[in-house]
């Protein structure tokens, strides 16, 4: 499927026209000479209704069309294609609803709160994308990790969260305290807002829009993600997680680093690796909605 045929789907509701045309074209192969059948199949397509395209559908296609695998990055008219229909997605699409038992709090026998247990569900994966969606329950905080090469797009599908990123400002200037410890890197604030949904889709890429994020669940939440191309420990895509500090933790006098005014100390920061939060737990569930094809 070519891009002009997705827009077409997602922009004038063609995929009648499309399925008539392929399925004259058959028609005419099997019955080639036979002007007769040929009239009559094309009568009766005419008059069949045309078949349904569902969000999911149209993601999926969109998807297919604009990844086009490690390495490369979709265009711009494909990340305004993907985004547009992220943008009109809703929970109902995906067979959600905030009763679903992943966003229960997770509690121990006696009442006690655990830590809050993310879970996600993978609708679609292959070595150019996955599409993937995670439950955050109240309190439940997928910390900051960063998305080597790749583009992604997250749509809060319900709930409200708050959302930190940043990108990389500069190289590695100040070593840990011990030889095993993580320099500090200069990062600058990209976004650090309280979402709620519906709201338009999130758009991150290798080196721009809030390459480095977290998400804090203030409520349930379900956040619909498209990674492109996806995770991959063995083509170096593996999942690196971050601490940040304010500007004014690091004396850039100590490595000759250019002071900045009050107003650019509030948008930069300090990054540095961390190991993979103990605390940390994520599961995968079945995926249970709409089929795709």
């Amino acid at each position: 499927m070519q891009m002009s045929s997705v827009s077409m789907k997602v922009e004038e509701g063609s995929a009648g026209a499309v399925a008539s045309a392929q399925k004259n074209l058959v028609s005419m192969k099997v019955e080639e000479g036979s002007a007769g059948a040929v009239a009559d199949q094309a009568d009766e397509t005419a008059t069949s209704p045309a078949p349904a395209w569902t969000p999911l559908q149209l993601l999926l296609a969109a998807c297919r069309d604009a990844f086009g695998g490690p390495g490369t990055a979709p265009a711009r008219a494909d990340v305004s294609l993907i985004k547009g229909i992220l943008d009109k997605i809703r929970p109902e699409d995906v067979h959600l609803s905030a009763k679903h038992k992943v966003f229960e709090a997770n509690t121990d026998t006696s009442g006690r709160r655990w830590h809050p247990i993310i879970t996600r569900t993978t609708i679609h994966k292959c070595r150019n994308f996955s599409i993937v969606i995670f439950f955050l329950p109240p309190g439940g905080v997928i910390p900051l990790h960063n998305h080597p090469g790749m583009t992604v797009f997250s749509k809060l599908l319900l709930g409200s969260l708050h959302a930190k990123s940043y990108d990389w400002a500069g190289p590695p200037v100040a070593g840990g305290s011990t030889p095993d410890d993580h320099p500090l890197r200069l990062a600058k604030l990209v976004l650090d807002a309280d979402l709620r949904a519906p709201c338009d889709a999130l758009v991150l890429y290798p080196e721009s829009g809030g390459n480095m994020h977290r998400f804090a669940a203030a409520t349930a939440c379900a956040v619909l993600d498209v990674l492109g191309p996806p995770y991959s420990e063995s083509e170096n895509r593996d999942c690196t997680y971050y601490q940040d500090f304010p500007y004014s933790h690091h004396d850039p006098s100590e490595t000759g680093d250019v002071h900045v005014t009050d107003e650019q100390n509030a948008r930069l920061g300090w990054l540095k690796e961390t190991d993979k939060p103990k605390d940390l737990k994520m599961y995968e569930v079945p995926y249970r909605g709409p089929p795709i094809l």
